[in-house]
């Protein structure tokens, strides 16, 4: 059972599809999630890193309640939410934001970045109008976007750029977790760099939360406190992560660490 300190916890959450894609029993069809355990406390940083296919974006998904599973149990802050309608998470999605791989889909091209920041401070009625202006260009100030760049549209950004924007979108409710899916895969390595520093701050100055969904361990190294290794659909190993990458205890762990260090050539 996770303790009264965890902000989001896990319990035996399993996850199956059919060759069609349509939900059915954990025991039959491709399983993508098997009896994982985990959780998160307030302000730490956990990665969940595994090859394509080890079903951590599934996972991500369970957790931000967007899918259900078809066994186990989700809480936030002690709440069961993986069994509740959508009009009673709702509510609290402001608290859990996320950021996906892919700013050029995340962000919808034909609203203005202005527009497509202030969308959850809308969804969840937060403030009047002056209100939403002020805390869009404090979001936009924060993760470096330039003023005047409210009136423009997503396609007159770099994806760095973008990449920031949809992590504006993100803080601009105020949340206390982030779950981050492979959020610099698709950047330059430069631009890695600039949106790795900034989420670092971000965990340090705003004491967020923050769950990475990555197969980088580059990346998993310099911003979370904790990984978590998924192999074909189950959590196979879990730990600090100088412990978990200096002392890998399994194979798949091992494997992770020779891919890495082979791209690194």
């Amino acid at each position: 059972m996770p303790g009264p300190e965890s902000l989001l916890a896990a319990e035996g959450l399993w996850r199956s599809y059919s060759r069609a894609g349509s939900m059915v029993g954990a025991n039959s069809g491709m399983t993508a999630v098997r009896d994982v355990s985990l959780d998160i406390a307030h302000g730490e940083s956990l990665a969940i890193v595994g090859r394509s296919g080890s079903g951590k974006s599934t996972l991500a998904r369970l957790l931000l309640a967007i899918e259900r599973p078809d066994r186990g149990v989700v809480r936030f802050e002690n709440q069961v939410i993986s069994d509740l309608p959508e009009w009673r998470i709702r509510p609290l999605r402001r608290h859990i934001q996320a950021v996906f791989q892919d700013p050029g889909s995340s962000l919808d091209p034909c609203l203005r970045v202005g527009t497509i920041v202030a969308e959850p401070l809308a969804a969840h009625g937060m403030g009047n109008a002056r209100d939403r202006r002020e805390r869009v260009r404090e979001v936009l100030d924060r993760v470096g976007i330039t003023k005047g760049a409210e009136a423009s549209f997503p396609d007159a950004f770099s994806g760095g750029e973008r990449q920031r924007i949809a992590i504006a979108r993100a803080l601009a409710p105020g949340p206390r977790l982030i779950v981050l899916d492979e959020p610099v895969s698709s950047l330059d390595a430069s631009v890695q760099s600039e949106i790795i520093d900034l989420l670092l701050d971000l965990r340090n100055d705003r004491g967020l939360a923050l769950i990475m969904i990555s197969h980088d361990l580059a990346v998993v190294r310099e911003l979370c406190e904790r990984a978590a290794v998924m192999h074909e659909g189950s959590l196979v190993e879990i730990g600090r992560t100088a412990d978990v990458l200096a002392r890998p205890e399994h194979p798949a762990t091992q494997a992770l660490l020779d891919a890495s260090v082979a791209v690194s050539r």
